[in-house]
This record gives structure tokens, C-alpha cells and sequence, in this order.
């Protein structure tokens, strides 16, 4: 066994050459026993000292080449949890402890990301020359023991001075040891691989309630950086690469933080890597499904035929994740513990300031993150949904939302859809509906078409809806997307109150837009009839296309007609601008009044048309009427209104449902957003989770790399019942 050489004293410069030889003889082909030395000198190395980054590749070479006979990885992790088992300890622990645990954190990070993104077997076991620390770990593998002493130290250790750093890291780890993720396909199987995120779920339910807990509080309080360079070594000198930042740009893309971006000029922390990372972790955990094997998945598995892959695929089984079930049964830690029912709560169930929780979204949905984190609480906790419907300040979450959908082109399809899933959700509950249009907003500063003064939050949830569906019907032309508009708009028709008169205007013009739409498509339809005539296939199925597009838009004129008489059936008196649009662009509903869709709706409207009109004509004088006296008029008019000759239909109401297998879509989502947000690229090449653009760019380092796309995916699975 080769010697190892001393480690300098304190304050003392460390040998580039000595950093070179620990750092090779970890990735050397000589196994060094859990107990040597070199360990003890390995992770007391500096982080301050540079190495060529054409050595860090090679290094990472190495490793991947002899890990197989040195098992250097598994036990570099063992010496991980045991520093911080030792972190962990109630008396003072020694801030040297801490700094070893961070290089052992990195180091492993480094290396472990390597061997995963070029699909390198990881060889966790010990071979037999480690008799004791099989001991040590009895039944469990050590991939268990690390996963469990991480989020220990996660749950348990509080954000200080002192262990900042060692947070950020382990968070950082985590992100990368569950990285297997993406080398599996976009569908879960039982053959995929991910040992480090099945050991997380294998965690006891206790230490996974209190890891969600600190992650969710680590999003919400957003610890600030320590002003103090000395307590981090390595963003002393910014003109300076240390090892690992040469190990991290080079060969694993893990690209420290620089000074700059966790400290601003005046000593406040700018941005906040403890609460971005902590929700990467929280996304990544919540989302993940494992496939188990089923009863009848030997007898598929022995008689192997596509038909049998695509009945695994239709059919496939997932265990339960425990950190899914502990984020939807999380309850507001200002509720007593037996409920204004009488029923007490499980002990198990986490509780979390649901106050703090609110307000702390509302600030951050300008980011997607936090954008699928809400859509994750409203639509699997029921106590958290109740909570934020009950809230008085809804124009916290909800301008937020109305302002993304606003910048409709600068956001990814998936954004939009999570934002419009958002929306209803909410509009699910008539209390909501109520609410927001009696909370009157003064002004909407990013709102630049027009000046919208003194306007219900309601009204102005209406416009951008409407908006939305403009814009998707020139550019996205998205049917999914169509339909959550108007489903939402639906939802909150029968409760609109007061709506202003913009609103009202685009709701008509709505329905201007899409008849024309559909007006387009029944000429081109019977154009194309000739071609279908002469038995042409292509002509054929020309037209059933067409005609499929043309039943889509019916579909869609008459959820608008739905939309207005809602508001006219339930809803006339407390909105005269309504009546007012109506009657200004009556003409539009003139040549549907025999559709047999549509009707028996238009019959209603014109009930209404009918009335007012007659009042007018009443009230007829000499010259032009002006759009006051019209409105003064059809006011008047209101109060006198029965509904009398109106057709009651059921209301319309839409429910979100998610599909059986959401998987398929979050899952890759949860990825793409944590690929796109954290500080450290993945090999695009060896990604099969989901589509990657694999043009590739010169990075500064030199060294070339495939940059992820903000693409999209496949809508998410979810349904409407009306």
C-alpha cells in the first residue's frame, strides 16, 4: 500500500501536488481500507487549491474504470454518513467536522454524478475485505444508511453560520443521487434503476414527515447567506478555481455559486440557493413513482411479446410515496389538534404555517417551481385548498397568476397549463367565485392595452382568460387549453357580479371570434366535400379532419353561449354591462338562432334582448342614444327583471380531475425544471426521461456540452367532469 502524504498544518500552504495525489490515489486502482488514513487526509484537503481540468477528467475516468475492484465510491459515502452522524451529536461539534462532511458531500457529488450520467454501474456493496463495516451496517445497503443520515442532518440540524454550506451541498447531493431518474424513459418500469431515490421512500414515516417539514420551511424563511467569507474558504478568492470548482465545470458540470449570487452589495442575500434547492428535492420526491411488480408481471415477464409490454405499460403498479402522502395530509399549524369537528388529528400529520406558506407563493410564482408546488397543495391537500379559499386576500396568489398568463408567448406551454389547472381548481368552489369580484383592485400597472381603474379582481380573471383563449387560438391552438379556459369561466359564470364593462365587451367578442372561427372551417369543409365525392382517401380523410376540428368549435361556441346565459339566468340584475355588451352585438347571435346546438340557449338571450329592447323602443326620443342613457336604461330595467320566459338549465360545473398515471407527465416536467434551475448541467445525450435538443454549444471552460431546452412535453393528463 502506498504511503500517504502528511497533511501540512494549519495555515499552511497546501501542495497542488498533494491535492493531485490524494485526489488520484481516490481514483487510483489500489483499494484503500475504510480505515486508512488517507481518508482522514483526503477529506481534509482545501477546497482553495487548483487542479487542470483535463486532470479532473481523467480523474473522473479513473473512478468510473476502477470503482469496480476499489469500491472507493461506497466507501467515500460510508465516511460521509458517519461525519454527519457525528455532525449530528447534541454537544458542540467541531466546525472541522462540518468541513470534512462538506468535502465528503462534494467529492462524492462529483464523482457519483459522473458515473450516473454515463451509466456506470455504481457498486454501493463492500467487497470482503470490509468485514466490518458490513457489520456496521447489518441489513441495510449504503446507499440507505446515506439517504438516511442526509436527511437527518436536513431535518434535524438548523441553517447556521457553521453548517450553511453543508446544507446547500447535501441538497445538491441529493439532486444528483437521484438523478437516475433521467436515464429511465418517461414512463416508469419496473426495470429502471434509481437505488438512492428508493431508499428515500424506504425512510421511516416519521423522518419523512420532518423532511418534507424542513424543506417547505427552508422555501418559506429562505435562510440568508452569513456575511463571512472566512467560514467559506472557497469563495475567498473569486479569481481562483479550486479542485472542486475544476472538478465541477469540467468534468461534472457542477458549477459552484459564485460570491456574487448568494450576496448582494449591501449584505443581503439577492437570491436564496437553501430555498430553491430545497424545492427541487421536495418536487423530485413528491413525484416519484416506483413501479413494483405485480402478481402477473413473472407470467408477462416468461412470455415476453409486444403485446405483453404494452399490457405492463396499460397496467402498471406503484408503490406509495410516503413523501407525497405527508405533503397532502400537511395541516396549518394554527389549528388545535382536534379540528372544529371534534375529530383529532394523527399525530404523523406534519404541520406547517400555512400563513407564512401563502404569502411566501405568492411572491414566487413569477417562478415555475413554486408554480407546480402550489398546483401539488391545492390539488392533494384538501386542508391547504381550504385554507387559501377562506383567505380574504386572494389578489396575493391570483395577480400573480393573472400577470404570467398575461405574458402568455414568455411562458412554456407547461407553465400555462399549470397556471389555467390553478385557476380551476379554485373556480371549483362558488365561495371563490363570489369573492373575487368584490375585491375591487385600483389599478393593474402591467395590464398595457388598455387602463383598467378600479377593477373586481373577478373582472380582470375574466379578461386574462379570454385573453389566454385569443392568444391560443392565433399561435398555440391548443384544444387542452381552450377547454380550461372556458371551463373556468363556466365554473364562475353563475356567481360574476358587477362585471365590468371591458369584460362583459370580451365576452361577447368571444364568441365573435370563435363563430368565426368555425364559420372558416364549415366553408373549407364544404369546399373539400368534392374531393371526398370522387372517393379519393386523401380527400376523405381531409374532410373528416375538418369535420372533427369544426365539432371541437361547436363544442367551444356553445360553452360560450353557456357562459352568457349562466350570467343572464342567474346573474342579470347585478350585471348591466353584461346586458349592455349583449345588446350592442346582438347582431353576432343572429345566425345561429336555428342551430340545433345552440338554440335553445340563444332563445334565452333573446328573451333578454327581447325585454330590453322593448324598453328602449319605449323610451324611444329624437337622435342617438348615448351609451349612458342605454346604460341608464337597461339599470333601470334590472330591477324590474323576473326572468320570465326563461328556459332553466343545469348549471355547468367543471371538476379537475387528474389522470390515473400523472406520472407520465410530472414526473419529466419535475426534471426539466430542476435541470433548468439548479446550478449544474446533466449529459444531454444520456437523458431519456424526455426529449433534448442535442445541438450542441461551446461552454467557457472549452469544454463542449449539450444545453437543455426549455421545451415542453405532453398536456397533462387530467379531465374535466362537467
Amino acid at each position: 500500500m502506498g504511503s500517504v502524504p502528511s497533511t501540512p498544518r494549519k495555515g499552511s500552504e497546501f501542495s497542488p501536488e498533494t491535492a493531485e495525489y490524494l485526489i488520484g490515489t481516490f481514483v487510483g486502482d489500489e483499494s484503500f481500507p475504510f480505515s486508512s488514513e488517507f481518508w482522514q487526509k483526503l477529506l481534509e484537503l482545501p477546497l482553495n487549491v487548483q487542479w487542470p481540468s483535463e486532470r479532473v477528467e481523467q480523474a473522473c475516468e479513473l473512478l468510473a474504470k476502477n470503482n469496480f475492484h476499489t469500491r472507493h465510491l461506497a466507501k467515500l459515502l460510508f465516511h460521509l454518513a458517519c461525519y454527519l452522524q457525528e455532525s449530528m451529536s447534541t454537544s458542540g461539534v467541531p466546525p472541522l467536522v462540518y468541513e470534512k462532511a462538506a468535502n465528503a458531500v462534494y467529492i462524492s457529488s462529483v464523482f457519483l454524478k459522473h458515473l450516473i450520467e454515463s451509466g456506470m454501474q455504481l457498486y454501493l456493496s463492500f467487497d470482503g475485505d470490509e468485514a466490518g463495516l458490513k457489520g456496521v451496517l447489518g441489513d441495510q445497503t449504503i446507499e440507505n444508511l446515506v439517504m438516511r443520515n442526509v436527511m437527518n442532518f436536513i431535518a434535524s440540524v438548523e441553517v447556521s453560520p457553521d453548517t450553511f454550506l453543508l446544507h446547500l451541498e447535501l441538497l445538491n447531493f441529493l439532486i444528483i443521487a437521484m438523478s437516475t431518474q433521467l436515464l429511465c424513459g418517461p414512463s416508469p418500469g419496473a426495470n429502471d434503476v434509481n437505488p438512492f431515490l428508493d431508499a428515500a421512500m424506504a425512510q421511516d414515516s416519521s423522518l419523512v414527515g420532518l423532511v418534507v417539514r424542513k424543506l417547505l420551511l427552508n422555501f418559506i424563511i429562505r435562510p440568508k447567506v452569513p456575511f463571512n467569507r472566512a467560514t467559506y474558504p472557497i469563495f475567498y478568492d473569486g479569481s481562483q478555481s479550486s479542485v472542486l470548482q475544476r472538478v465541477g465545470s469540467a468534468a461534472a458540470n457542477i458549477v459552484l455559486l459564485p460570491f456574487s449570487y448568494l450576496v448582494s452589495s449591501s449584505g443581503e442575500g439577492s437570491r436564496n440557493p437553501i430555498a430553491d434547492s430545497s424545492l427541487h428535492v421536495l418536487l423530485v420526491l413528491i413525484h416519484y413513482h416506483k413501479c413494483v411488480v405485480g402478481e402477473d408481471y413473472s407470467a408477462i415477464e416468461n412470455n415476453k411479446s409486444p403485446a405483453s409490454d404494452s399490457l405492463l405499460k396499460e397496467n402498471p403498479h406503484f408503490s406509495d410515496n410516503p413523501y407525497c402522502k405527508a405533503l397532502e395530509h400537511a395541516i396549518d399549524c394554527e389549528l388545535d389538534r382536534v379540528d372544529v369537528e371534534g375529530n383529532a388529528h394523527n399525530g404523523q400529520h406534519i404541520k406547517l404555517p400555512f400563513a407564512s406558506l401563502f404569502d411566501t407563493l405568492g411572491t414566487c410564482l413569477a417562478d415555475e417551481t413554486a408554480v407546480l408546488l402550489l398546483y401539488s397543495l391545492l390539488q392533494g391537500n384538501s386542508a391547504f385548498l381550504e385554507y387559501v379559499l377562506v383567505r380574504t386576500d386572494m389578489d396575493t396568489l391570483l395577480m400573480p397568476i393573472l400577470e404570467a398568463l398575461y405574458n402568455t408567448p414568455r411562458r412554456t406551454a407547461n407553465q400555462i397549463y399549470m397556471l389555467l389547472i390553478i385557476l380551476l381548481i379554485l373556480s371549483q368552489d362558488a365561495s371563490f367565485n363570489s369573492s373575487i369580484h368584490k375585491l375591487i383592485l385600483t389599478g393593474v400597472p402591467w395590464y398595457k392595452e388598455r387602463l383598467l381603474h378600479q377593477t373586481s379582481l373577478g373582472s380582470l380573471t375574466v379578461i386574462i382568460l379570454i385573453r389566454t383563449v385569443q392568444y391560443n387560438l392565433s399561435k398555440l391552438r391548443d384544444v387542452y387549453l381552450h377547454t380550461t379556459c372556458l371551463a373556468t369561466l363556466a365554473n364562475m359564470a353563475p356567481h360574476v357580479h358587477r362585471l365590468s364593462a371591458y369584460a362583459s365587451q370580451r365576452l361577447v367578442s368571444l364568441f365573435d371570434m370563435l363563430s368565426r372561427k368555425y364559420n372558416k372551417l364549415a366553408d373549407r369543409r364544404d369546399t373539400k366535400l368534392h374531393v371526398a365525392k370522387e372517393n379519393s382517401i386523401e380527400g376523405n380523410n381531409f374532410v373528416e379532419d375538418v369535420s372533427t376540428e369544426l365539432q371541437i368549435y361547436t363544442d367551444f361556441l356553445r360553452l360560450v353561449l353557456e357562459i352568457i346565459n349562466a350570467i343572464l339566468t342567474y346573474a342579470l340584475p347585478r350585471n348591466p354591462e353584461v346586458v349592455y355588451a349583449v345588446m350592442h352585438r346582438q347582431e353576432v347571435f343572429q345566425p345561429y338562432k336555428s342551430h340545433p346546438r345552440f338554440h335553445e340557449l340563444l332563445e334565452n338571450i333573446y328573451t333578454v334582448l327581447d325585454f330590453f329592447n322593448t324598453r328602449m323602443d319605449a323610451q324611444r326620443v329624437d337622435g342617438d342614444w348615448s351609451v349612458t342613457e342605454v346604460l341608464q336604461v337597461i339599470i333601470v330595467n334590472c330591477r324590474s327583471w323576473r326572468g320570465d320566459g326563461m328556459k332553466m338549465f343545469t348549471q355547468l360545473r367543471f371538476m379537475y380531475e387528474q389522470e390515473s398515471h400523472p406520472e407520465e407527465f410530472f414526473i419529466p416536467y419535475v426534471w426539466q425544471l430542476v435541470l433548468s434551475h439548479c446550478g449544474f448541467t446533466f449529459n444531454a445525450g444520456a437523458i431519456n426521461l424526455f426529449p433534448v435538443d442535442l445541438h450542441t454549444e461551446k461552454l467557457e471552460n472549452g469544454v463542449v456540452e449539450s444545453p437543455l431546452e426549455n421545451g415542453d412535453f405532453d398536456k397533462p393528463e387530467y379531465q374535466l367532469d362537467p
